[in-house]
């Protein structure tokens, strides 16, 4: 016996990750609904050899079904959100909305699978932010080991983590470039994005840094330890998917770097490609599709007691969005409504 899965959101470059890694990961479901605005009514979407027309989520009813994947930003989320709840229906939200709310779970299986249990409070489950989710992976098998006292962390943040309109900006500018006449102001970024770095994603708050920034530090004290400091410089690269970190830890206790490396290859989610020559590292293009987050670069820091560096590497519309909340719906599946 399977479970009645709604998609919402699913016309967006997450929604239809979704369905690609529920049907890749064979998830079970009995019966699938997709949902988006009204003027996307009709459209139809792939779900493995399966077709699906998309549903009004104004018109939807979510009573009898056992639980919603929702992709479709915060505003939206706030409306439609609750009454999926109430209606009985657990929803795994990819948005920021409930992500710092005390009484809903922020969860990344591989982190903290424990707090599912806490979703009962309102029906809801929040996914990390992309950036947040895939260092998160890295972070928690270290600090299992050496307790890990401050995280300076840098992002390399590609353009599809701002929506499709930030895919197509790039995408018009690269363009651009080689026609007179046809250059794309900016629109949906703050500067050119092609051939350029833009040191700002989402707002800046008073303190000066940004909120992309802020998601970071909170998010990792809600999932790992709230006795973790981070600061974040957080970047968008002209990079289509797929997100890259350098992150510089400070543990209590003293980690050899060869050790680190042996923990990272045993942890789950993780895959380790380090070889000390050109290219024995992974980059954005390489991870794109793929479940894993990839570490590369691990070393010793000198300039501290008890550091290292790492490069972190991951597919930020797999691991950073879909996949982390198809493994929420397995863990929800497998420890709580057991029906698969």
């Amino acid at each position: 016996m399977g479970y009645k899965v709604v998609v919402a959101g699913a016309t967006g470059n997450v929604g239809r990750e979704m369905l690609n890694i529920l049907d890749e990961r064979q998830f079970p479901v009995d019966e699938i609904a997709v949902l988006a605005s009204r003027r996307s009514q009709g459209t139809e979407v792939s779900f493995g050899d399966k077709t699906l027309k998309i549903q009004d989520i104004e018109q939807f009813d979510f009573a009898g079904w056992d639980m919603t994947l929702f992709a479709i930003g915060s505003d939206a989320t706030k409306k439609y959100a609750p009454i999926a709840a109430k209606a009985g229906c657990v929803v795994i939200d990819n948005s920021s909305l409930y992500r710092y709310d005390p009484d809903i779970p922020l969860i990344v299986p591989e982190v903290n699978p424990e707090a599912i249990t806490g979703y009962s409070k309102k029906n809801i489950i929040a996914n990390p932010n992309c950036s947040t989710a895939q260092m998160v992976v890295a972070l928690k098998p270290l600090h299992e080991r050496a307790r890990i006292k401050r995280v300076v962390v840098s992002t390399y943040q590609s353009v599809s983590g701002s929506g499709k309109e930030g895919m197509d900006e790039l995408w018009d500018q690269t363009k651009g470039m080689y026609v007179p006449g046809q250059e794309v102001e900016p629109n949906k970024f703050q500067k050119q994005i092609a051939f350029n770095v833009i040191p700002q994603i989402d707002v800046f708050m008073e303190d000066g840094s940004t909120k992309e920034e802020w998601k970071m530090v909170v998010e990792t004290k809600k999932i790992v330890d709230p006795k973790i400091k981070v600061t974040a410089t957080c970047v968008r690269v002209p990079v289509f998917v797929g997100h890259a970190e350098s992150i510089n830890i400070e543990f209590e206790d003293f980690l050899d770097e060869d050790e680190a490396r042996d923990i990272l290859r045993e942890a789950p989610g993780i895959m380790v490609v380090d070889k000390r020559e050109p290219g024995g590292y992974t980059t954005p293009v390489e991870c794109v599709g793929d479940y894993a987050t990839f570490i590369s670069r691990i070393r010793q820091d000198s300039t501290i007691d008890n550091g290292l560096n790492l490069w972190c590497v991951s597919d930020n519309l797999r691991k950073g969005a879909a996949l982390n909340a198809v493994q929420i719906a397995e863990l929800l599946g497998n420890r709580v409504l057991k029906k698969g």
